[in-house]
């Protein structure tokens, strides 16, 4: 009888101090994950409820991690761009200290970036529902993909050669 109480005390104690040490790696780990949480952007209420009449409940904001391999932008032809179905029209915008804040929607989702002089800074991308969405950065441009099936539509900003320059294409 002895024995065994010896026996189940081992394996308590051992069995505690493995679940112990995993939860402690693990929320090692874990904590070290964590990242600042999106940036909220003010609206004054004519923009809030402009926006809410024209599309209704937003989705919620979710996007994919960049790809570790960045592929080269692409883009239709010059001399045959398809357009888009929906124009698109920047957003009510706000300057800010880094630059000013444009909102770009389209039939796959919103994207906003923070156009400076020099450069443009990526703030989100938020899909449309049932559309997922992919993004790509490098130092003179910013490509966002939106696709639901085989439908798709690119978000290009180039700043390489001038001011930061948005494209739309719906493929």
């Amino acid at each position: 009888m002895r024995r065994g109480l010896v026996h189940v005390l081992a394996w308590t104690l051992a069995t505690g101090a493995a679940v112990t040490l995993s939860w402690w790696g693990v929320h090692t780990v874990m904590a070290g994950t964590a990242y600042d949480p999106p940036r909220a952007l003010p609206l004054t209420a004519g923009e809030a409820s402009s926006t809410a009449q024209k599309s209704g409940p937003l989705p919620s904001p979710s996007t994919s991690p960049s790809p570790s391999s960045t592929p080269p932008p692409t883009a239709p032809s010059p001399t045959s761009p398809r357009p888009s179905r929906t124009p698109t029209t920047p957003a009510p915008s706000k300057s800010g200290p880094s630059g000013t804040v444009k909102s770009y929607d389209t039939d796959g989702g919103r994207v906003v970036l923070d156009l400076t002089e020099t450069y443009a800074t990526l703030v989100s991308a938020t899909p449309a529902t049932g559309w997922s969405v992919q993004v790509w950065k490098t130092e003179s441009w910013i490509r966002v993909d939106f696709a639901s099936g085989a439908q798709r539509v690119s978000v290009f900003c180039t700043w390489h050669d001038g001011p930061p320059r948005v494209d739309v294409q719906t493929f």
